[in-house]
């Protein structure tokens, strides 16, 4: 079946028609057509010419749009004037701390981030995550796994967008309204990523059951996860720290996690 032209066919169209023209015009004619296509839109974070371009290519061939900046100054102001369906954040930028940027950007938007960095330390990965990034893939990485993580990030944004919840949960302190996705603890709100969100939500289903690490995998990220379930210890470690007590989470040994009120 014929499902007609790719955006990587009109990227190459506008290119040609207008390549003497204002590079404004430009990015505002792929724009308006990547949004009349339903496309992705991407926001590149990167300083190193040859992997953006890398990305770009990459992203491009799969039918995404992608914009790329080269500073956290840059970035941050991108996510506040346009509108992007996910970023893709460097962590060693020229001006800022990749962290800060994240930090920066998830205080004004729940846009979804994934953090690129050569940087594989677990205390980087758990920091990426608690200043509020959604996945976190280390340099060097594939094209088809990075292709992969942005669908499955934005499939469960989407989804959770989806989900009609109409009420809130009360587990002793804690209140968790799936409506709004807001998180409460002894009154006090607690501000969470969307991912941070969707595992405490999962968890919370059925306080006390013990769910194993591939279930939480499959439920929360994507049953396609091209990821280890490492992943998921760095949420939890997350969360624990957001909600103010380690003993909220219980690590079952061999098993997976449970959700519990603390003494």
């Amino acid at each position: 079946m014929n499902e007609g032209p790719t955006l990587g066919w009109y990227l190459s169209k506008i290119h040609t028609s207008f390549g003497n023209e204002s590079p404004c015009l430009i990015r505002y004619l792929i724009a308006e057509k990547a949004e009349k296509m339903d496309i992705m839109r991407i926001l590149l974070v990167e300083d190193d010419p040859s992997v953006a371009d890398s990305v770009i290519d990459g992203l491009v061939s799969v039918s995404m749009e992608v914009e790329h900046v080269s500073t956290g100054t840059e970035a941050i102001a991108k996510n506040l004037s346009e509108t992007f369906d996910l970023d893709l954040l460097d962590l060693g930028l020229p001006d800022m701390n990749g962290q800060d940027v994240c930090r920066s950007i998830r205080e004004k938007s729940k846009i979804p981030i994934i953090i690129l960095s050569a940087r594989s330390e677990e205390i980087d990965r758990v920091l990426a995550l608690e200043f509020g990034a959604d996945d976190y893939m280390v340099k060097p990485f594939g094209m088809r796994e990075l292709i992969a993580r942005i669908r499955a990030v934005a499939r469960r944004a989407n989804l959770t967008d989806a989900i009609p919840q109409v009420t809130a949960q009360e587990i002793g302190p804690l209140s968790i309204d799936r409506r709004s996705q807001k998180v409460f603890v002894n009154g006090q709100d607690v501000y969470l990523t969307p991912k941070e969100f969707d595992l405490l939500a999962y968890l919370a289903t059925d306080p006390g059951a013990v769910y194993r690490r591939n279930d939480i995998m499959s439920e929360v990220w994507d049953t396609n996860w091209y990821g280890t379930t490492k992943t998921v210890d760095a949420h939890v470690a997350a969360l624990r720290k957001k909600l103010g007590n380690q003993d909220w989470i219980e690590a079952v040994r061999g098993v997976g996690f449970r959700l519990g009120v603390p003494d």
